[in-house]
């Protein structure tokens, strides 16, 4: 195979680099008349306002474009392009449109896409949309099991696909060797199209939907610096003069991290540029234009048919970085990359393998043209956290025509209404923290990003490369003891312990022991289970210590009662409780959705602390902040850094720290869901509050990080005797999903309401304060939900042979579709696997009905995991589960915990 690969390489090299080049000038000569049709006149003057100026003549800006001017925003819309339009990214990507991404809420973008390029060819305008169809290809049963889930999910999200055999396989495609193949999947409604001509059919559209008067465009016009007044978008200057604008929208491609840097504060745009490769061979006689997209995904590749000729392209394990000191060139020309033949090859030779028929094609080009990636290899999207009414847009790793459309039509939303029909957490821009900016992570991070483009993305999956960012005090104690680390925020978690620890398994990096990285590398019964099982019994019948630091605190004060006034707006619940007392509540958007989901420790009367997701950390500052009074009265402090959090649970807890504090912890002096400041062996101030996120008996303490590793070795100490033990994220995981815990980002997010997931009585409608939300959560209330958030048990599953749930399984009940699962577990305790999820009530239109408690309860429940439906046992409401503490402590404790647990 080697012999045949250089052979074809020695014979095409030379001929193929010559036309890279020639054959990108010769496409911009081809396309001059179109583009001059769509272009303004260098003549004319910058306007002196607009309502919206964006930056970026791309697929991605001319998107964004096109749907405000439906929105009837087009006369007060200026696009401005530092080069020519479709100059950055546009003009080299492949144009694969598939509609099967990641996540649900990806899907339904690309859903959109799809469908505007289709209205777009009804209309004659041209976009070179083409329904060929896709076809991904497995070789492993690994990968088959991944096409099995996607089938399964595919009822959800309405994408009708086909799980074929090796011989299917060949006869949709001939020239496909399929000899070492398991299967694959058929989507018929995927296709390709041309990034080109949709980037100037959305502009010339955009400009002619209000005659005479529509979108303004401006080539050769350089946006130079963003101005900004009380951190909200002022104007624009730029190499044509200075325009003053109301929103901002970054669509600037792999430019859009060093705009973001035009600003006072700088926005923070996490991207940075690889090579990336396709070739074009010149037209083969008898290919048939309908051949489908071919995905060879364990081989790293795709093709497509172009014009005759066949388009192949990859996204090798380990990409190669380009204008690694943040300097990317001005001009087409400069950016034009040279081949790195060497580079190219474990593409080349994959290609080879999958369509032997290559090997005797006459290569036109290879292009090898930068694209830029996120650090989570997720789109960014959003309005900015240090800005408002500045949007990004960016980041869609080669795949932009697959997002523009739906991401056009967000981000238009969002600049008209402030919010979208859809909900995009997972790929908003606040998921990201300054540490995810850092030019020297990104070029270590991107070399690992565009390989899991196409790598069998197993459970709980981490990246190997941007570790050892954040780390507690605690961290070198932790890998000592063995644990295996994931990583969530940058921040260093312990997710299990390994039960026989070795230190010749440290990694070694620069003389710094590393600590081993978590894996799974299976859709079954996982590796870690075992020391899985152990930690979460320590957690249930003795002792488990759990690293919390992770998590997002934040503190707020006012001189007055200025703070308790804005949560009292902000939150859903009643926060104006005694001193001491914690309350969990959400704070809602003004649908009722969660933008945040929190514990409030009122430290003071005039001071509370504030504990959210780890995720959440910019997400829940942002919502704050845009919140706050005018008059600077309220301070809000991030001190997520400051506090290092041990988590200790279990029944002999409180015997534990009563012997390392001389404050009396029996439940009358010290009760459930309240707090304390301690001392702690021979250090103070600990901050402790009494509930473990779980549903365990326990405490959390928060401890000023120069105490921390005193405190922790007292407790490890101390609780020797107890049996005490290390428990990881994936022990505490487990004992949340069985006590029936909704986490946000896993299971709520901005369009999930509190009555929605059983927390109606944790909303307070009667306070006095008109809280965000409350409105639309009386509505809600008023007319009955239309989905309910439940748990459901499997029967009939065999977790040592049968493949697992890890989330996003379809939900059936008495045979008809109802939902899907978010967060799903192994119950160790019920020895069942466990699903939490929503379910709806469809109608015979498929239109969504009250969901009442009757109805989940009266119906017959099965999960599809992976193609087979398991009977399931669906509750309303979390079950207690045995334990070995007393029965009067356990029965106080969990009447409290019903009342107050997150």
């Amino acid at each position: 195979m080697w012999h045949y690969s250089k052979s074809f390489y020695n014979k095409n090299v030379t001929r193929w680099s010559n036309h890279a080049f020639y054959n990108y000038q010769r496409i911009r000569h081809s396309n001059s008349k179109s583009n001059s049709e769509t272009n303004e006149d260098v003549d004319d003057p910058l306007p002196k306002e607009a309502k919206v100026v964006i930056c970026g003549g791309g697929v991605m800006g001319g998107a964004v474009a096109y749907h405000l001017s439906l929105m009837g925003l087009g006369p007060q819309t200026v696009i401005v392009e530092s080069e020519r339009l479709g100059g950055g990214t546009t003009w080299h990507t492949s144009g694969l449109v598939g509609a099967f991404k990641p996540s649900l809420a990806q899907i339904k973008l690309a859903q959109d896409s799809i469908a505007l390029y289709k209205e777009l060819e009804k209309k004659n305008l041209s976009t070179g949309w083409k329904q060929c169809g896709s076809l991904s290809l497995a070789r492993t049963r690994d990968r088959m099991t991944v096409f099995r889930r996607m089938k399964a999910q595919s009822i959800s999200c309405n994408i009708e696909c086909e799980l074929i055999t090796p011989k299917q396989v060949q006869e949709i495609c001939p020239m496909l060797r399929t000899d070492d193949l398991a299967g694959g999947l058929w989507i018929p409604g995927d296709g390709v199209g041309n990034p080109y001509q949709i980037c100037l059919t959305l502009i010339k559209e955009a400009k002619r939907k209000v005659m005479f008067s529509g979108v303004k465009v401006f080539e050769n016009c350089k946006v130079t610096r963003i101005i900004t007044q009380n951190d909200r978008i002022e104007a624009v200057e730029t190499t044509r003069g200075t325009i003053e604008c109301e929103h901002f929208v970054n669509c600037a491609g792999f430019w859009a991290r060093n705009v973001g840097k035009l600003s006072e504060p700088y926005v923070k745009v996490p991207l940075h540029p690889v090579e990336h490769y396709y070739l074009h061979t010149k037209p083969i006689t008898g290919l048939d234009p309908m051949t489908p997209v071919i995905r060879d995904l364990d081989g790293y590749i795709y093709f497509r048919e172009n014009n005759g000729r066949l388009l192949a392209g990859g996204f090798e394990p380990i990409a190669k970085p380009v204008f690694e000191d943040g300097t990317i060139p001005e001009t087409t020309e400069q950016r034009f990359l040279p081949e790195d033949w060497d580079h190219f090859h474990i593409l080349l030779e994959q290609m080879l393998h999958r369509i032997p028929s290559l090997g005797n094609a006459i290569l036109e080009k290879l292009c090898n043209g930068p694209e830029a990636f996120s650090p989570d290899c997720k789109w960014i999207v959003g309005e900015a956290p240090e800005i408002r009414n500045y949007y990004i847009a960016a980041g869609m790793k080669t795949v932009g025509i697959s997002a523009a459309g739906g991401v056009g039509r967000a981000t238009a939303e969002l600049i008209m209404h402030g919010s979208t029909s859809l909900d995009m957490y997972e790929l908003d821009v606040s998921r990201f923290l300054g540490l995810h900016n850092n030019r020297k992570f990104l070029r270590d991070r991107v070399k690992e990003v565009p390989g899991m483009h196409y790598a069998l993305q197993y459970p709980h999956n981490e990246f190997k490369t941007g570790r050892n960012l954040r780390m507690s005090p605690i961290y070198p104690k932790l890998r000592e003891t063995g644990a295996v680390f994931g990583q969530v925020m940058g921040y260093e978690r312990p997710s299990w312990f390994e039960l026989n620890k070795d230190d010749d398994d440290l990694e070694i990096t620069d003389a710094f022991p590393t600590g081993k990285i978590a894996y799974t590398n299976t859709f079954s019964k996982p590796p870690w289970f075992e020391p899985v099982a152990e930690e979460y019994a320590a957690c249930r019948e003795t002792i488990g210590l759990s690293d919390y630091s992770s998590f997002t605190k934040i503190d707020l004060w006012s001189p007055g009662m200025e703070v308790v006034e804005l949560l009292q707006y902000l939150c859903s619940n009643d926060v104006d409780v005694p001193v001491g007392s914690i309350i969990h509540t959400g704070m809602q958007n003004h649908a009722g959705g969660y933008e945040n989901d929190c514990s409030l420790a009122r430290i003071a009367p005039n001071h509370y602390m504030m504990i959210a997701p780890t995720i959440q950390q910019t997400r829940c500052k942002q919502w704050i902040n845009r919140h706050l009074p005018a008059d600077g009265s309220v301070a809000v402090s991030d001190v997520t850094s400051a506090y290092t959090a041990i988590c200790i649970m279990g029944p002999a807890t409180r015997q534990l720290l009563s012997e390392l504090t001389d404050t009396d912890l029996n439940p009358k002096n010290f009760p459930f869901f309240t707090f304390k400041e301690l001392d702690v062996g021979l250090a103070n101030g600990i901050r402790t509050m009494n509930l473990t996120h779980t549903g365990e008996l326990g405490y959390v303490l928060y401890i000023p990080n120069e105490f921390a590793l005193h405190v922790y070795t007292r407790l490890i100490e101390s609780g020797a005797k107890y049996g005490i033990k290390h428990a990881g994220y994936y022990a505490t995981r487990a004992l949340r999903v069985e006590k029936f815990y909704a986490f946000w980002g896993q299971d709520l997010d901005t369009f999930t309401t509190p009555l929605e997931c059983g927390r109606s009585w944790r909303v307070k409608l009667d306070k006095n304060i008109n809280f965000i939300g409350r409105d639309a959560l009386l509505k809600q209330r008023e007319e009955g939900v239309k989905r309910k958030y439940v748990q459901l048990l499997l029967n009939d599953h065999d977790p040592e042979y049968d493949t697992w749930c890890w989330g996003s399984e379809p939900i059936f009940r008495n045979g008809k579709y109802c939902g899907m699962t978010t967060t799903t577990g192994y119950g160790f305790t019920f020895r069942k696997q466990v699903c939490l999820g929503f379910i709806q009530n469809f109608d015979s239109q498929g239109r969504p009905q009250e969901v009442t408690n009757e109805y989940v309860l009266s119906g017959d429940y099965e999960v599809d995991v992976a193609g087979i439906k398991f009977p399931a046992k669906c509750h309303l409401h979390s079950p207690n589960l045995p334990t070995k503490f007393p029965d009067k402590e356990r029965d106080s404790y969990h009447a409290t915990r019903d009342q107050h647990s997150a």
